[in-house]
């Protein structure tokens, strides 16, 4: 691939490559950079993570027009629109974010082509801007979609790609999707003309229909949702509690995630991020996530048995995807028939645990079909792509299987050629060659000129013989330099319609993967409670919290062979603020951030570390921990305090669980003592508040 002028400028500053230069007229020449075809992953992901749009133009057709090969742009790579399996993350979704906000109200929607998901919500109130950004920070999208102009003030380190403002006028959205889901109306989604959510919904659609059409029809669905279903949790909070990832490295190794992900599949380690991520609010739903972890903690030899049945797995989620969107290539087909063959064992593991009610698998289907046809049709070894032969199975194609037979024969008579011909002929000497121009040729010296027999045709002398054909040597000749290229052609044909038989079935094998994942989690979960003799949380819609010997799970786990001293949470009743005290280095901050973990992992659905816990449902964790500063927003470190601060004031209700670790810093002792009293004192004693607070 080549690019020119400032693009190859560009390239060849990011990607360290060499710049060139090309003549296209006298003593005019213009910049070039070019990157080999077979490397062009390793090299987009390069481009991709630095946030540029890569469009790829290639040749189409087989015939030049008008003496030019004709080209088009074949796809738009961009942050947000990646399928390739080596530019995506197996362990993390990746997602396209489009935000539309006007007055008061605000629309998000985000969609992962990889995976299909499509969701769309919408906001509205004061503090609007605030939740659009909390969810941003729960989804950490690759790309945000946003109108010209628009702004969501805290920039940080996302991408954002700006569109015209017309792709997100009400009409147009309205209009891309009903024609895409085919729709007489948009109110069985749960859109209506006047939702926020309508317009970002149909500006992500618009944008894919540019960059990547072929994905488009992987979105079968747009599911609207609540931010109120679930617990409300603020960048600030999700980064102190450290859930998926710890504050100074970055990694996943010391964050909670890392205590609870004992899952198997790259289906279930994508949704135990979305589950840690997004905590019920649902009592009813968080007792059917604890029975099943009931049932795999406790049943040690059932679980193993089901952990290892899944163990193999491929992404079923995105091979199916990949498939539907015409980018798979033949691996992908035998990783997802490995897949799918693996499925009755993990059903016959299910069985075993009886008492696991079958919402968790009433969605997993055998697959059986789908199963026989990847059998059949793809060879057991396939090359990597189909610029190779030997991806269809001997038996499948009547069509492939003559074509080859006849070429086979052909060779074969080709091969027995010169042996026959010295016979009949009665010359020794006669040599069967094959060069480029000529193509294959019978080799005669002039001293045997005479014996040559009538048939032969005269087709170029050289200084000690002559050459020769004949029309049947012609016509071998024509089968076997015909053949590969035939073969080609109709093995990517049989291809393409396996694909498009298994893309009828694009429901089943989407739903089946939904639900291994879903069952991968809660056995992790499982798992996890019985590797470090966690306990089955009592829910409680009231906002009570009684935790009996806790222990931090992160901490716990690093500490190997050492004890953790377990220790008490109890708020009994009228009360609702206590004020945690002690020397530096005695344990405050880990008891704090204990008791949040705690609650959050029982919404989540998880067992806790304690040996007993009664935990009312929280609807938000708000988190106000350490000194730290943010000069690049021009805020010292009493500001980022005094903002945070003010932010838990204003959202937080008697349901909600506070955790303010220092209050008052960078300024004097008395102006901190009097700021931390007076914050005390107004969650304590106003009337509509008294959340539950660690301070």
């Amino acid at each position: 691939y080549e690019t020119f002028d400032r693009d190859a400028e560009t390239t060849a500053r990011e990607l360290d490559i060499v710049l060139t230069s090309r003549n296209v007229a006298k003593g005019i020449r213009i910049p070039m950079a070019g990157i080999p075809h077979h490397a062009v992953d390793n090299y987009l992901s390069r481009l991709i993570e630095k946030g540029y749009h890569v469009a790829i133009c290639e040749q189409v057709g087989e015939q030049p027009v008008k003496g030019l090969f004709p080209r088009q742009v074949v796809r738009v790579v961009t942050p947000g629109t990646v399928l390739e399996p080596s530019l995506l993350p197996s362990e993390r979704n990746n997602y396209l974010l489009a935000v539309f906000t006007a007055d008061r109200q605000a629309g998000l929607a985000y969609t992962d082509i990889s995976t299909g998901e499509f969701y769309a919500t919408a906001f509205e109130g004061e503090e609007t801007l605030s939740e659009v950004r909390a969810e941003i920070a729960r989804l950490r999208p690759a790309e945000i979609l946003l109108p010209e102009g628009g702004s969501l003030g805290e920039n940080g380190e996302q991408h954002f790609t700006h569109l015209p403002s017309w792709q997100f006028e009400s009409g147009r959205c309205k209009d891309t999707l009903l024609r895409h889901f085919n729709a007489s109306t948009l109110e069985g989604f749960g859109l209506t003309s006047a939702s926020p959510a309508l317009r970002p919904a149909g500006a992500i659609l618009q944008y894919l229909q540019n960059t990547q059409p072929a994905a488009v029809k992987l979105l079968t669905n747009l599911r609207v949702y609540s931010t109120r279903e679930y617990m409300t949790l603020d960048s600030s909070t999700r980064k102190n509690l450290e859930l998926t990832e710890t504050i100074r490295s970055g990694q996943v190794e010391g964050s909670l995630l890392s205590v609870l992900d004992h899952t198997r599949t790259p289906m279930g380690k994508r949704l135990i991020k979305q589950w840690i991520a997004r905590p019920l609010l649902d009592l009813r739903q968080i007792e059917a996530r604890l029975d099943a972890v009931d049932l795999f903690a406790g049943q040690g030899l059932q679980r193993a048995a089901f952990r290892q049945s899944i163990t193999g797995l491929s992404d079923m989620e995105r091979l199916i995807n990949r498939v539907v969107s015409g980018h798979a290539n033949p691996r992908d087909l035998t990783a997802l028939r490995e897949s799918l063959a693996a499925l009755p064992e993990v059903l016959a593991a299910l069985s075993e645990l009886p008492d696991l009610s079958t919402d968790w698998i009433s969605n997993i289907t055998p697959c059986e079909s789908e199963q026989n046809l990847l059998q059949q049709a793809i060879s057991e070894n396939p090359p990597a792509t189909l610029s190779n032969t030997g991806v269809i199975n001997p038996g499948f194609s009547p069509e492939l299987d003559q074509i080859i037979q006849t070429s086979r024969h052909a060779r074969e008579w080709i091969a027995g050629l010169e042996a026959v011909e010295r016979e009949r002929t009665g010359i020794k000497t006669l040599k069967v060659g094959y060069n480029k121009v000529f193509g294959y040729y019978l080799e005669i010296t002039h001293a045997n000129t005479e014996a040559v027999p009538p048939d032969y045709i005269r087709k170029q002398t050289l200084v000690n013989a002559e050459r020769y054909i004949t029309p049947e040597m012609k016509e071998y000749e024509a089968i076997v330099l015909n053949a590969e290229e035939r073969i080609h052609e109709v093995e990517r044909r049989v291809f393409k319609e396996v694909c498009e038989q298994l893309s009828q079935s694009y429901g089943k094998i989407m739903n089946t993967s939904q639900a291994v994942a879903a069952l991968d989690v809660l056995a992790a979960f499982g798992e996890a409670a019985a590797v470090s003799n966690y306990t089955r949380p009592i829910m409680h819609p009231e906002p009570v919290l009684n935790i009996t010997g806790g222990r931090h799970p992160v901490v716990e786990a690093l500490l190997a062979s050492r004890r953790f001293v377990a220790n008490d949470t109890l708020f009994e009743e009228g009360q609702s603020v206590w004020v945690i005290t002690g020397p530096n280095m005695s344990g405050k901050s880990t008891y704090l951030r204990q008791v949040a973990l705690i609650v959050l992992m029982a919404q989540i659905g998880s067992f806790v570390p304690a040996e007993s816990a009664q935990i009312g449902l929280a609807d938000r964790i708000f988190t106000r921990i350490g000194a730290q500063d943010e000069i690049h927003a021009g805020q010292s470190t009493f500001m980022v305090e005094m903002v945070e601060t003010a932010n838990i004031l204003r959202h937080a209700t008697p349901s909600s669980l506070l955790i303010l670790d220092e209050i008052g810093r960078g300024t004097s002792t008395y102006d901190g003592l009097s700021i931390a009293w007076a914050i005390v004192e107004y969650l304590h004693n106003h009337p509509h508040l008294r959340a539950r607070t660690l301070f």
